[in-house]
């Protein structure tokens, strides 16, 4: 088991109109190909990043991926989509009707990898997106809470081969994490596609 987010509070259910979850988007099978794939083809990478105004090194390892663009300054310049990406994005695009221009891949290698909590910064600056999360691997609970009132959270175990579709207004007002597991966990990729502004 996972660190838990509820151990005497009570569970609130966030609107539906936030996000959907949709459990198998990918079989089993071709989930563990693509698996195995991205473990051994991406150059995985661990970054720095400011956190509670200090540097911290990220417990997880990460790439980029998407349509080629000019490179802004100081910003991570993303790789060419692989094939299996892109056929990715594109069954993603068809199932939710919104379009996506990059992937983020993070690398969970056991269960001292974690993601703190967060909301997601914006991709077009000033301007909250949609981000479809695609994970495969173990499973992971994937904690929300109010950012205003820290009572309100809610936990989703995010099952090998899910699609969880994060709407715009849910980065507004919630943030998330990956919590640190307290028994040993195996690998897990999270692949979160995103719009990205063209330039």
């Amino acid at each position: 088991m996972q660190q838990k987010l509820f151990d005497d509070i009570e569970q609130l259910q966030l609107p539906e109109e936030l996000l959907t979850y949709t459990p198998g988007f990918i079989s089993r099978e071709k989930g563990n190909q693509l698996l195995e794939l991205l473990l051994n083809t991406v150059p995985w990478q661990q970054h720095k990043e400011i956190m509670y105004d200090k540097e911290v090194i990220t417990p997880r390892l990460s790439a980029w991926y998407g349509d080629k663009r000019k490179r802004d300054e100081g910003k991570r310049e993303a790789l060419p989509w692989l094939p299996c990406l892109y056929d990715l994005k594109q069954r993603i695009e068809q199932h939710t009707g919104v379009s996506f221009q990059g992937v983020l891949l993070n690398y969970y290698r056991d269960g001292n990898d974690s993601v703190a909590w967060h909301a997601d910064k914006d991709t077009i600056p000033g301007l909250k997106t949609d981000i479809a999360s695609v994970s495969i691997g173990e499973e992971r609970n994937f904690d929300f809470r109010n950012i205003v009132d820290h009572r309100k959270k809610h936990s989703i175990k995010l099952e090998h081969g899910s699609l969880l579709l994060m709407k715009a207004d849910l980065q507004k007002g919630w943030e998330h994490r990956i919590a640190k597991s307290i028994v040993p966990m195996k690998a897990r990729i999270n692949m979160t596609f995103r719009k990205v502004l063209h330039v």
